[in-house]
């Protein structure tokens, strides 16, 4: 499988009263949190459409394998869809992708919106060239008040300029730099697992984003030495963790997870930053295109990502 293009495919912009389809490419969807999270996009000005066999269920799926490539073709496929936001995560991504047809995707770019364990549908398409975004779910973020931040969404989705993402407060520099690279990445766990098949991450001279949840620093020690040793650390420009929501041993743990990161990545001579609130988040998530040059500054006061360019197409 190609590395991403130096010539990204970037999908149309998406506008006010534009529609979004929904997915469900993993696991089943829960009727009440997913109705919810339709009505807060309704709210923000969007029209959405989803196929009834959404709430379908085959043992921990939303149904069958056959549905869920089905409903994600067409999806890319339709000509009133202009956006294409999955439901929730779980389990079961990785079941599509020796069976979606690819090229009929790029051939109908949009934007595609995901995170957690469609890691693996986002670095695949971002190494097919399509540019992808990092962020909220239908029935998991815009459920909240406040799991969304709109301002990345917007600037992500709908600016055809560069900007600068609104990184949250409590981020912080582990080893200071400034780097700039093709921002790209996901779910450390999901990466893990790709490796070793067709699909594995492809980090190299990227500016790599990585977050997880509730996994104790021993195993996000042996997944990043996993990584390390497997030379898919090597040439990354440069690396930012996200809020690492739950990764506890326990609550009197004398080691913080931000010592076990910096003695794993400190001799990669890349600056580090930690706690860029994307993916599995307490609230406000952000929104990340993967597949476009970024810059990052990592220092003592402050840590900022800025967006070259735009993701999307006029």
């Amino acid at each position: 499988m190609p590395d991403s293009s130096p010539n990204p495919v970037k999908p149309p912009a998406l506008r006010p009263g534009d529609t979004i389809g929904i997915i469900a490419p993993a696991s089943n969807v829960n009727r009440s949190d997913f109705l919810a999270g339709c009505e807060a996009l309704r709210r923000a000005g969007y029209q959405l459409v989803y196929l009834d066999s959404i709430f379908d269920r085959d043992l921990y799926f939303a149904g069958s394998l056959d549905r869920r490539v089905r409903e994600m073709e067409n999806m890319f496929a339709r000509d009133d869809v202009h956006a294409i936001v999955c439901a929730r995560g779980g389990y079961g991504a990785n079941y599509l992708l020796n069976k979606i047809d690819r090229e009929k995707i790029l051939a109908n770019p949009k934007i595609f919106i995901g995170y957690s364990d469609l890691t693996c549908m986002l670095t695949y398409l971002t190494d097919a060239g399509l540019v992808t975004f990092h962020g909220p779910m239908v029935a998991k973020d815009w459920v909240h008040d406040d799991g969304v931040d709109l301002v990345s969404w917007q600037s992500a989705l709908s600016q055809t300029a560069p900007w600068t993402v609104p990184v949250n407060k409590e981020a912080k520099s582990l080893i200071e730099g400034e780097a700039e690279g093709i921002l790209y990445g996901g779910c450390l766990s999901i990466f893990v697992a790709s490796l070793g098949t067709p699909y594995q991450v492809r980090a190299e001279g990227k500016i790599l984003f990585i977050e997880d949840v509730a996994a104790k620093p021993f195993q996000i020690d042996r997944m990043l030495m996993q990584l390390k040793l497997g030379g898919h650390l090597q040439n990354v420009r440069g690396l930012i963790f996200g809020e690492m929501l739950d990764c506890r041993q326990s609550p009197d743990q004398v080691h913080t997870l931000e010592e076990v990161i910096k003695r794993i990545v400190g001799d990669l001579n890349v600056p580090v930053a930690y706690g860029v609130r994307s993916g599995h988040v307490s609230s406000g998530n952000i929104t990340l295109p993967f597949g476009v040059p970024a810059k990052l500054s990592s220092r003592a006061n402050e840590v900022s990502l800025i967006i070259l360019e735009s993701a999307v197409s006029g």
